[in-house]
Parts: C-alpha cells; sequence; structure tokens
C-alpha cells in the first residue's frame, strides 16, 4: 500500500514562494507602470516546464549567479497564478472571473503548462458556454491560428454551422480577424441568407477603415477603392449567383464599385436571363446543411452531385445523401441495424439514380468501413466488391465506373469559361491528365484501368469545357523553363518547347495542406514547383530531377541539376535562375510532412506552414542562411521576408 502527501508536498513547495535567501531566478512580468518582478528557482522551473527550461538555457546569469527573464505581455496577477501552479499544483479559478480564466488558459498554452491549459479549455466550454458565445470574435481570433484547443475549436465551429447569428450580430463581430472571417466564408453549411452574409462583409470591410464616410453615398472612388482592397479575399467568397434579383439591386448594386465589371455585369445578366451562360465562377448554394435539405427534389438533388466543384469531402456527400434517402421514407426504422432486407431494398429504390453519382473511389479505407458497409446492401455486388478491391490494391483494374474526383474549390477564382447552374454543362476539366487518372491524398496518381463492359447505368455526364494548362505560368514561362532544364544559352521558341507540363497539384483545386504536396507528389521525378507570392507579382520555384519521396525524413537529396528560380510578371521584369553549388543538400525532406512542403537548400526556396496552410501564415521563405550560406548560386527574391502564397502549382516534365 502506498501513502500519498500530495497536499503537505504542495503546501510545502508552496512555502519555497516566499524564499528570498535561496533563489537564482527573477521574472519580470507585465508592461511599464505595472511591472512587478517574482523570485524563483532554476531547479524546479526546469523540472516544471519545458518552456523555462529552454528560456533558462538563452539567459546569461548576473554577478550575483541570479538569471532574470522578463515576459512584459503577460500580467502581474495571471502570472502570480501561474507560478503558485508551478510550485503549489492548485489554481483557484473560483475567485477569478471568466475572462481572466480564458487569459490564463491563452498564456498557460504559450508557457507549454498543457495540463493546465487543457483543464481550463474543459472548464469554459463546460461551465461558461455563454461566454464563450457572447465573446466568439475575442476567442476565436486567439485559437484560430493555433494547433492547440481543439475542443474550442470544434466548439465554435457548431456555433458557426447552427447558430451563425451569434457570431454576425455579436458586439466585436468587425473585431474578427481577415483570416477567420474567410474560414467562415468559405463554409458550405452557413445557416444564413446570402444577402446578410454580404451586408456582414460590407459592415466587416467598413469597420476596418473608420474614416470612410457614414453615408456610402457620399463615397468617393478613392473610398470604394479602400472597401474593394480591404475585402478583396473576401469578396470572391459571396454566393452572389444565389442572391435575389430584388436584393441585388437594393443591396448589391450601392456598392458595385467594389466588384469587378465583368463580375457585377454576370451578376446582373444572371437576374435577368438565368439560362444564358456566364463567364464567372458560380459558387454552389449553401444548401447542402440546411434544414430543409431533406425536403429537396430529387432533380435539383441530383444536379448537385453532378457538380465537380462541390466543396465537401465525398464521405460528407454520402452521409448526405443517406439521409435524404431515409427522410423520403418515414417508417424506416431509426436504427439501421434493425433494418431487413426489404427496408435495404426500399432506400435502394429511393437512391437508384443518386447512387451512381457518389465518387466511391475517393473516400478512405476508414470512411468506406464506418460510414458506407452498413449500407453495402443498397449498393450492386460487383461495385462493392471493386470499393473493397481498390481500397486494398488501388493499382488492380476494376469493373465499375470510376468517376473523376471532386477537383474545381472555390479557391480556384480565375476567369475560367463556366455556366449556370441551370444549364446542364455543369462540369470542368483539367486537361493536363488522361481521362482515367486519379489524383488523390489518399492515393497519388494512380491509374485505374476500366474495361468496356460496365456494371454500373450512370446518367450520361456533358462534355467537359478545358481550362488552361496553368492559372500561375504561360506558354513564355514553359520556354524559358524548359531551356533551363536543358543547360540552353537561349531560350526556346514557344514552337519548339521539347517538353509537356502536366498537372500534378494545384493548391487551389487540391488544397494548401504541406501533407497534400507528399500525398500528390510522392513518386513523381521530374518536377517543376511554382508558386505565386501573396501580395506581389512575384512567381518564385524550383526544379526537382529527383524522385519525391514522403517516406524519407530529415534527409539531404543530392543532385547537381536543381535549381531555383523567380520568372517575369508584372512589373517583374526580368527571369532569374540560381543553380545548384553545393550538391550535398540540393533538397531536404523535413520529418514534420504536416508543416514542411518542397525545401531547396536550407531556405533558399522553401514552403512551410504551421497551420497546414501554406496561404495563411507567411512561413514560406526564399533566404540564404546566414550561419550556413546558400547550397544555390545566388538568391532569387530581393526580400528576405517570408511570406504567404496565393497559389501554387508542380508540373510533371515529360519529353513530348
Amino acid at each position: 500500500m502506498n501513502f500519498k502527501f500530495f497536499d503537505k508536498l504542495s503546501q510545502d513547495f508552496s512555502e519555497l514562494l516566499n524564499d528570498k535567501k535561496e533563489y537564482n531566478v527573477v521574472i519580470e512580468v507585465d508592461k511599464e507602470g505595472n511591472m512587478k518582478s517574482f523570485t524563483a528557482h532554476s531547479v524546479v522551473l526546469r523540472y516544471r516546464s519545458s518552456y523555462f527550461d529552454k528560456e533558462l538555457e538563452n539567459f546569461p546569469t548576473d554577478k550575483n549567479h541570479i538569471k532574470t527573464i522578463i515576459k512584459p505581455n503577460i500580467s502581474a496577477p495571471l502570472f502570480e497564478i501561474i507560478l503558485k501552479y508551478i510550485y503549489g499544483g492548485i489554481v483557484d479559478i473560483e475567485i477569478s472571473d471568466t475572462k481572466t480564466v480564458y487569459e490564463l488558459m491563452i498564456n498557460a498554452n504559450k508557457l507549454e503548462f498543457k495540463e493546465l491549459s487543457v483543464k481550463l479549455e474543459s472548464y469554459l466550454i463546460e461551465s461558461k458556454a455563454s461566454w464563450l458565445r457572447t465573446h466568439f470574435s475575442l476567442v476565436y481570433r486567439s485559437i484560430f491560428n493555433s494547433n492547440e484547443f481543439k475542443d474550442l475549436k470544434n466548439f465554435y465551429n457548431n456555433i458557426i454551422v447552427k447558430y451563425p447569428n451569434l457570431i454576425f450580430e455579436s458586439e466585436d463581430f468587425t473585431s474578427l480577424q481577415e483570416t477567420a472571417l474567410i474560414s467562415i466564408l468559405k463554409r458550405d453549411d452557413l445557416k444564413v441568407e446570402e444577402i446578410k452574409i454580404w451586408d456582414y462583409v460590407i459592415k466587416w470591410g467598413i469597420a476596418q477603415n473608420p474614416t470612410l464616410p457614414t453615408d456610402s453615398k457620399e463615397w468617393s472612388k478613392e473610398n470604394f477603392e479602400t472597401l474593394k482592397i480591404t475585402l478583396k479575399r473576401c469578396l470572391p467568397l459571396i454566393r452572389y449567383f444565389h442572391i435575389s434579383g430584388d436584393d441585388i439591386l437594393e443591396k448589391v448594386k450601392p456598392y458595385k464599385k467594389i466588384l469587378e465589371k465583368q463580375l457585377w455585369g454576370d451578376i446582373i445578366q444572371h437576374s435577368i436571363s438565368p439560362n444564358k451562360p456566364i463567364t464567372s465562377l458560380v459558387l454552389p448554394a449553401r444548401i447542402i446543411s440546411n434544414q430543409d435539405f431533406t425536403s429537396l427534389q430529387e432533380t435539383a438533388l441530383i444536379s448537385i452531385l453532378k457538380r465537380d466543384d462541390l466543396k465537401v469531402e465525398e464521405i460528407k456527400i454520402w452521409d448526405y445523401v443517406i439521409k435524404w434517402g431515409i427522410a423520403q421514407n418515414p417508417t424506416l426504422p431509426t436504427d439501421s441495424k434493425e433494418w431487413s432486407k426489404e427496408n435495404f431494398e426500399t432506400l435502394k429504390i429511393t437512391l437508384k439514380r443518386c447512387l451512381p453519382l457518389i465518387r466511391y473511389f475517393h473516400i478512405s479505407g476508414d470512411d468506406i468501413l464506418e460510414k458506407v458497409k452498413p449500407y453495402k446492401k443498397i449498393l450492386e455486388k460487383q461495385l462493392w466488391g471493386d470499393i473493397i478491391q481498390h481500397s486494398i490494391s488501388p493499382n488492380k483494374p476494376i469493373t465499375s465506373l470510376v468517376l473523376p474526383a471532386r477537383i474545381i474549390s472555390n479557391r480556384e477564382l480565375s476567369s475560367r469559361p463556366i455556366s449556370t447552374p441551370e444549364l446542364p454543362s455543369r462540369t470542368i476539366s483539367t486537361p493536363e491528365f488522361p481521362s482515367r487518372t486519379i489524383s488523390t491524398p489518399e492515393f497519388p496518381s494512380r491509374t485505374i484501368s476500366t474495361p468496356a463492359s460496365r456494371t454500373i447505368s450512370t446518367p450520361e455526364f456533358p462534355s467537359r469545357v478545358n481550362g488552361p494548362f496553368s492559372i500561375i505560368i504561360n506558354e513564355e514561362h514553359v520556354a524559358e523553363l524548359s531551356s533551363w532544364i536543358d543547360r540552353k544559352s537561349t531560350t526556346y521558341s514557344l514552337s519548339n518547347i521539347p517538353y509537356e507540363f502536366q498537372l500534378i497539384l494545384r493548391g487551389s483545386r487540391d488544397g494548401f495542406q504541406p501533407k497534400t504536396f507528399w500525398n500528390m507528389c510522392h513518386g513523381h521525378a521530374g518536377t517543376i514547383v511554382v508558386v505565386k507570392v501573396a501580395g506581389t507579382d512575384e512567381i518564385v520555384g524550383g526544379y526537382n530531377p529527383m524522385v519525391w519521396d514522403n517516406s524519407a525524413s530529415n534527409a539531404n537529396v543530392k543532385t547537381n541539376d536543381s535549381f531555383i528560380f523567380s520568372l517575369k510578371n508584372g512589373n517583374i521584369q526580368n527571369s532569374i535562375i540560381s543553380r545548384i553549388l553545393k550538391n550535398s543538400r540540393a533538397l531536404y525532406y523535413y520529418s514534420m510532412k504536416n508543416i514542411y512542403g518542397p525545401a531547396f537548400g536550407i531556405s533558399e526556396f522553401m514552403m512551410k506552414s504551421n497551420v497546414s496552410d501554406f496561404t495563411q501564415d507567411e512561413l514560406c521563405r526564399c533566404e540564404i542562411d546566414p550561419i550556413f550560406g546558400s547550397h544555390y548560386e545566388k538568391p532569387i527574391r530581393t526580400s528576405n521576408k517570408k511570406f504567404s502564397i496565393l497559389d501554387y502549382e508542380v508540373f510533371k516534365i515529360i519529353k513530348k
């Protein structure tokens, strides 16, 4: 039997805080005027906190062997609570107001006291949900870019879906960070009328520019331009073509000057003649998760399922279809485990025109087993067998029809020709790939053979509209890059380019997560990465003649043929090529592939994101390491400033 005396141990350790003789650390906190000094003991700090263990390594001792740590961004009252926790393991939150508890959680996380941070997070969700709802912007902007606080993020995501007005109508809505607002606007499941979303976005944009006149009728051209620049990343996410004509005239028209002329023209044309093709990208309506989804007519549901540009995971589409089918048959038992053979047959008949439109071969194996298998009786035996076979052996030929992945995302806001939702021709092709090539994060670049005898009858799919081979580079860039690959002193003519640039990955289509790069480029050799730098005309990138290997970890890649570059574009008149100097580290494969993408040299061209999105946290860079120097001939940017990206593409270089 063990006797535990933790209470007395905690009490005795807490007494050390009053020891003014044996301390060897001074911690100064808070801003000038409120600054306060606390004494502590390095041995306690080191063993209780990995954060302070690292900090103490970096601070020198004075003549009295005392180390002084300065933390001006933590208030004295908060740090006193944290210090008592370090020594005694006790935090009394009953005497603290909710905002103090929230700030304590944030600071505990920064100081790497995960145990305390997680406990406070749970406390806020379980006991202070009302406060969290009314202080959405304050809390959300603190946790949005963090890799922690997953429960709080789930809490707020649930609010965004079910009670979005709590956010939009909150007093501090206009203090929401742009990135957080964008993440909300991207959602297909917002239960808010689109015109109200427009109103909220305009309200937010105006609030960021307090010098704008109160009455927009008095605005100058410069005033509208100011708002347009502020909202440049938000405006493309509005579903304009799902706003009524009356609301367009009453609410949108007064701000038409912040919209591109082509878009405004298409909005008016669509209001007058909705069946006439338009040029602007038509985003899908926010209908998938709406409460009235199950009341959709079958034809409307089918038209949605045919779309290649639904920004929804395929397994979620499956869930919605099952939900819709069950809702059409209210007599079915609530628990599908209790269903009879006749019950499954009823659902199968109800969904007979919808089931062929699911992209089964782009659903992960785990989701197949968890979500699809319980309803396998509504699928044809051949299809179910092929789904299982493909999950186990994705390279083995199958008989069932393999529909392409839904590859067009809301980020792809270029001027692609696209028809309105009412027209039958709803899909857009990517001409770079053969018709049967499926490229997904789970099964990178797998070619599925489809014999002539197909067992599934599907509706006739309309022909696809060809788009440009790239949304970043043009044919002149291809000629220049091809010349560099072949080490030519002059650039190939456009009619004499020896290579085809076959698209493997596009960020706006496939996602901006570092993991996506490794999943989709794994196994490909002879590739070029091109990146559009956010906020500039810059196009930078690198050529890797070697094979990308997502299993390599902390590994140097040796080659004499790689190079990095920047391309002429817009105001940038000249391209730059920088060839490898030290071939021992032409490229580097980091172990943390959820953070790092391609890395040429040390950081001469490197893509990185701590929030798993290259467009967000400005951690990509093209700079020479001050300690190790450059592995390439010269810098490809004039600035060492880190950056986010607007988009990026990876091409496989194929000899014609």
